[in-house]
């Protein structure tokens, strides 16, 4: 029970009613967040038994677009639901029986979490990281956290849900105690209705997702004024980093430059005029950032398989690619066989009809279909089959 005082200065909207809507939409964000970050976590650091196919080459983009904007969603549904059940914080007894102690834990830890997750999320998108610990394993762990004391505070409080989503949203003078309180849910009354509430949180809501969303929907960019990203950048196309931070500007200008192609027991190296003296293919692929902005773009050079043939053959096998970098978090990578295989994976060499620019991975880098585009190295040095 809430002590009187603070019951008959509660607002209707402050209501179970409330707290049930908004939370199942919360619930929903937050589930296609999570869902959507586990396949993003999976396809960057692979484990055996987890599959991601090269088609169709968009699934990422949709994927890890949804995963950043369902999080962007969450934030003003997560406050208008703590706005909402904020009273009950000073409900009695402030401990009592297990199982109030139980839902009371979930909710410090549900909480906690959740602000945790989506305040550095959204630190991420921008690239922007005023903290010390590994951004990619810490969000990874928290949000089984994040989602399991959900899991525990829905199973606590379903019977209050189901009770709450059983009467209109618009049942006035009710508390969440399920007392009758003077006041009404009308305009009327000086104090925001209940309506009116989920309301503002549907808007809200809304604009929250329209204004990121243009990162990976094209035809959004116009409108979403908070996108860190607008899909545009040198040859048409963003850059997360310049060759100057990644301390490879001399190296890539080489003359003697060569790519080594290691396969079948034999090693071959390829310059920058060998490479363009294969056959070239061209292919109009995404590139997906993990921080949620994607972008088109017409990409051509040696296929992969074309090159590994021209090496030496290709008898399956995951292939690594080495950058000019040294020491970057993501200057090794792996590329499945799967993706090898696949017409559209190549080495590319120019980008929109151009070669490509130093920062964009000149003299020759990885563009494969379906893939984060941490995992699309550049400045490659070295491709080696893994038998």
């Amino acid at each position: 029970m809430l002590p009187g005082t603070v019951s008959r200065r509660i607002s209707p909207a402050r209501s179970a009613a409330v707290a049930a809507r908004v939370g199942i939409a919360l619930g929903i964000a937050v589930t296609v967040c999570f869902v959507t970050g586990l396949i993003s976590h999976w396809v960057q650091h692979p484990t055996p038994w987890f599959h991601w196919p090269a088609n169709p080459p968009w699934l990422y983009r949709v994927t890890q677009g949804a995963h950043v904007i369902s999080g962007v969603m969450a934030i003003p549904l997560l406050i208008v639901k703590l706005w909402s059940v904020f009273p009950r914080l000073f409900a009695r007894p402030l401990i009592g029986n297990p199982l109030r102690l139980l839902e009371r834990g979930s909710i410090a830890v549900l909480v906690g979490s959740m602000i945790f997750q989506l305040a550095t999320g959204l630190f991420n998108t921008a690239q922007y990281y005023p903290w010390e610990f590994f951004f990619t394993s810490t969000h990874y762990a928290m949000a089984y956290v994040a989602f399991g004391a959900l899991a525990v505070h829905l199973a606590v409080k379903l019977p209050v849900v189901r009770t709450a989503l059983a009467r209109p949203a618009t049942d006035a003078g009710r508390t969440d105690t399920g007392t009758d309180t003077p006041g009404t849910d009308t305009p009327d009354s000086g104090r925001p209705s209940r309506r009116g509430v989920l309301g503002a949180a549907i808007a809200a809501t809304a604009l929250a997702g329209v204004a990121v969303a243009g990162q990976s929907v094209p035809w959004l960019r116009w409108i979403s004024v908070l996108s860190p990203r607008t899909g545009e950048g040198p040859q048409g196309l963003p850059i997360n980093r310049t060759a100057a931070a990644a301390g490879v500007t001399d190296r890539a200008r080489e003359g003697a430059y060569q790519l080594t192609v290691a396969t079948g027991g034999t090693e071959r190296g390829f310059s920058r005029a060998e490479l363009e003296a294969l056959p070239q293919t061209s292919a109009v692929l995404p590139l997906a950032c993990v921080e949620g902005w994607s972008a088109s773009a017409h990409w051509s050079g040696v296929r992969l398989r074309d090159l590994l043939a021209a090496a030496g053959g290709y008898r399956g096998g995951d292939v690594a690619f080495h950058s000019l970098e040294q020491g970057g978090l993501y200057s090794n990578t792996l590329l499945p066989d799967t993706h090898v295989v696949d017409d559209q994976t190549l080495i590319a060499l120019c980008l929109n009809g151009e070669e490509l620019s130093l920062d964009h991975g000149y003299p020759c880098r990885l563009i494969a279909p379906n893939r984060p585009g941490v995992l699309q190295t550049k400045w490659l040095s070295r491709i080696e089959v893994r038998t």
